[in-house]
């Protein structure tokens, strides 16, 4: 006998749901983007730098996160940041600190990621901007600050936008953590009415939507970047 579909499990009170745990997913996107970006030009700033030491730790994190499955890291900073806090703030062992875990652990992995591409970015800035800004007697730091990283990030916005696409679509996996995210909670829905098929269909029709959507605009950034 074939499957029968329905989907009419999918009611206001199953979208209440979902939409709780999409602000948890969309959540997590914000931070670790933020976090992600900010960490990741530092991180990439050191490892262009011409102290060896300060730029070889750069690429031993770069290289260390990139090597290691997502899966692993959120599973890792499940089990070792509660254990953390606990020392350092004295908090109970039933504080609920799966978030700040995810949240952590995005944030390193995707400054990773975030860093290759400020540092592609910065990169593809003319080796006369430097002079220009060293001949109107600018420091290294002002250059940086006020020419050369404006320019890159205009230059590299698809790319940071086609990064935040992919952050999104991994924050499904902090289901090893037991976070009710937007995946997690069209699972666990599926899984209470018996209808694991329709809401997992439904789930990918969402993410679907909203990658495509975003996709559009990056591919949008990319037209006006070279007009």
């Amino acid at each position: 006998m074939a499957y029968q579909f329905d989907f009419s499990t999918i009611n206001s009170g199953t979208l209440a749901l979902l939409g709780d745990g999409m602000l948890v997913s969309l959540r997590i996107t914000g931070v670790a983007m933020v976090v992600g970006i900010a960490l990741g030009t530092a991180i990439a700033l050191a490892r262009m730098s011409s102290i060896r030491v300060m730029a070889g730790a750069a690429k031993l994190y770069v290289n260390a996160f990139r090597s290691i499955p997502l899966v692993m890291v959120l599973l890792w900073f499940f089990l070792i940041v509660p254990q953390l806090l606990q020392a350092l703030f004295g908090l109970s062992p039933a504080t609920d600190v799966r978030m700040a875990s995810a949240l952590i652990a995005f944030s390193m992995f995707e400054a990773a990621y975030f860093s290759e591409i400020v540092r592609a970015g910065i990169q593809s800035i003319p080796i006369g901007q430097y002079q220009a800004a060293s001949a109107l007697g600018m420091t290294y730091g002002n250059a940086m600050r006020l020419i050369v990283l404006p320019q890159a990030f205009r230059n590299m916005t698809p790319l940071l936008l086609t990064q935040v696409i992919v952050l999104f679509q991994d924050t499904a996996l902090v289901y090893v953590s037991a976070l009710a995210d937007f995946f997690g909670r069209a699972y666990g829905i599926g899984e209470r009415d018996g209808r694991i098929v329709e809401m997992l269909l439904f789930a990918g029709a969402v993410y679907f939507v909203i990658c495509f959507s975003v996709s559009g605009l990056v591919k949008l950034a990319q037209r006006k970047a070279v007009s």
